[in-house]
């Protein structure tokens, strides 16, 4: 981010000293056609002739090409300039600069200068209406006031509103920026989000399949038996085919809407059956024990993932025996739990990255459940609990 300069190392903005250049060049075009703002035998002319009136239009000209980087500077030098400026013959040109610098004053200066400004020229107008009428006692005299005003609250009063538009622009704007930046926010935390869900998909619906080409093959290159390569051979298509339909299905959900098809419906706990039987192809001797009723769509597929990663992750490294999934339904929660056999195991093995209980764990997560995951009493243990909003149902 840029470093602002201070002002007192600021240069006089190039439209500020055109001003000043204007200002005095018309200033003094008006002392050589001898035209003045008071006659010379004016009570309050002290300083007679077109000489004096020059040095208060110079100080002028220099507080004018000051107004932007030092207002409050050029504002009290200008105060003083319009001062002197009274007491001779006097310079329209003059009185003119002076309105644009208090109303830069206003508009430039601090919030806390632009207050006072306000403050003091409205009542230096009161003051120069009631007093010099009170004093004098003709109606001649609320001119004074007029004056006072027209040259110092109304460029204030000027500046402020002026000042009260701009900032309210800039607040508008500087809300459009963190509007759109947290909606840039938001985009890029939906997309990352979709991009984990894809990956979980894609993880849970070909790891399964390919664990188990994985495994077969390994036995059929490991076996030399005719009955044994076919049968492996056979789990293998099975597998390669079923993984195939899952991904068309995946790249079905990826597509726009234009198709003419819709994509395959999410996997619903009624396909656990067909689940378990397929994992019972596979080798693994599975039994299924389901008691559950109604159940929302997300807790559906979240539920069936996790007994499809488990079931794949014991047919990964399981040793031989009975794998038991468990679905129980009661108190508004939906129990999960998927028991295999654990220790060593002899036979081919497939490699495995973890990736399986990072998925499982972040779908209980999201839901608003729980996740666990490790050995217990000879055998691993994955239990998942989801809560269950009263009234959803599929």
């Amino acid at each position: 981010m840029a470093v602002r300069e201070p002002r007192s190392l600021r240069r006089p903005h190039r439209f500020d000293v055109f001003i000043a250049v204007g200002g005095l060049l018309g200033g003094l075009l008006l002392v050589a056609l001898g035209l003045a703002t008071r006659p010379s035998d004016d009570p309050i002319v002290l300083l007679d002739g077109p000489w004096p009136v020059l040095l208060p239009l110079g100080v002028m000209a220099g507080c004018e090409a000051l107004r932007r980087i030092a207002p409050r500077t050029a504002l009290l030098t200008g105060t003083a300039a319009i001062v002197l400026d009274t007491l001779t013959q006097g310079n329209l040109c003059t009185v003119l600069m002076y309105t644009d610098v208090m109303y830069a004053a206003v508009l430039y200066g601090s919030l806390a200068s632009a207050r006072r400004i306000q403050w003091i020229t409205g009542l230096l107008t009161v003051a120069g209406t009631l007093v010099p009428f009170a004093v004098w006692r003709v109606p001649e005299a609320l001119l004074i006031g007029v004056v006072v005003g027209i040259v110092a609250y109304a460029p204030a009063a000027t500046g402020w509103i002026v000042r009260n538009h701009r900032d309210a622009a800039e607040a508008a704007r500087l809300r459009a920026e963190q509007t759109a930046l947290l909606a840039e926010l938001d985009r890029t935390q939906a997309v990352t989000s979709e991009r984990a869900r894809m990956a979980r998909e894609l993880h849970d619906m070909v790891a399964n399949h390919l664990s188990a080409i994985a495994i077969h093959s390994t036995a059929a290159l490991s076996i030399d038996d005719p009955d044994t390569s076919r049968q492996a051979l056979t789990v293998i298509r099975e597998n390669s085919v079923e993984g195939l339909a899952e991904m068309r299905r995946l790249i079905g959900i990826l597509r726009d809407g234009s198709e003419d098809h819709e994509p395959a419906a999410a996997p619903t706990l009624d396909g656990l059956e067909a689940l378990v039987e397929g994992a019972r192809a596979n080798g693994l001797d599975v039994v299924l024990e389901s008691e559950h009723g109604g159940v929302p769509a997300p807790v559906e597929l979240a539920a069936y993932r996790i007994v499809q990663e488990s079931l794949t992750n014991a047919l990964k490294h399981a040793c031989p025996g009975r794998v038991t999934v468990a679905l129980v339904q009661r108190d508004g929660v939906l129990d999960v739990r998927v028991r295999s056999p654990y220790g060593r195991r002899d036979g081919p093995r497939a490699p495995g990255s973890g990736a399986g209980l990072v998925g499982m764990r972040e779908r209980a997560a999201l839901l608003d459940g729980t996740f666990e995951a490790g050995p217990e009493d000879s055998c691993w243990t994955v239990r998942a609990t989801f809560p269950l909003v009263e009234g959803e149902s599929v």
